[in-house]
């Protein structure tokens, strides 16, 4: 039996998501092994204002059941892990711009777009996003000041890791991190150094798992 599309998962997936007050930010499946013992490992990446390890444990759960009773991989083993974005996300969408208030982007302009000031390519900390455009504070910690800039101009913007936090003023001129949302500098290293806890653990597909009895891990980023 072929191994479903992304996009076929996306489709299974996305009604109960969002009924349990999510954002589908993606769906990615690998596999490993030869084609006769081929194993399959499909990351739902989801996101909301403010998420938990006990809410995404019970959304990691639900979709297990889903994709088993569906029926989709066959006799194919597969481990879901259901993930929140990682720290370092571009941003795309506006519910992006919204949750990444008080975190220092990477931005680079559009070709012809007129940068605020110097460069085309700059960093900045996100502001309010009002409407078209967003407020972006430049300057960083000496020199902390806000300009706006359309969203149409950006073509990228990508959050930054950051291991110090940011000054009072310049969270005062963005108007402070979303509630229940990672903060900037301390929280930062404890996700990196989590995430790299978890890429040194053995890689689950490595068992001899059926398709009705795979296992399922909730990880946030």
């Amino acid at each position: 039996m072929p191994m479903p599309t992304e996009e076929r998962v996306s489709q299974l997936v996305a009604g109960l998501v969002e009924r349990r007050g999510f954002d589908l930010e993606g769906v990615e499946i690998s596999t490993a092994g030869t084609r006769v013992d081929a194993q399959a490992r499909v990351q739902v990446t989801v996101d909301r204002d403010t998420s938990d390890l006990d809410s995404l444990a019970t959304l990691s759960t639900e979709l297990s059941a889903l994709l088993d009773d569906a029926g989709e991989f066959g006799e194919t083993p597969y481990l879901l892990e259901v993930t929140t974005p990682g720290i370092d996300r571009p941003l795309t969408a506006d519910r992006h711009w919204r949750r990444a208030r008080g975190r220092k982007v990477r931005v680079r302009l559009r070709e012809g777009a007129q940068p605020p000031e110097g460069s085309a390519t700059f960093e900045a900390r996100v502001g309010a996003l009002t409407g078209d455009s967003v407020a972006l504070v430049l300057g960083g910690k000496r020199d902390p000041h806000r300009v706006t800039v359309p969203l149409a101009d950006i073509a990228t913007a990508v959050v930054q890791v950051e291991f110090s936090p940011p000054s009072a003023r310049e969270l005062e001129l963005t108007g402070g991190v979303v509630p229940g949302r990672p903060a900037p500098g301390a929280d930062d290293a404890v996700a990196v150094e989590d995430a790299a806890q978890l890429r040194g653990t053995p890689n689950a597909l490595s068992e001899s798992l059926t398709a009705s009895d795979s296992p399922t891990e909730g990880i946030v980023e």
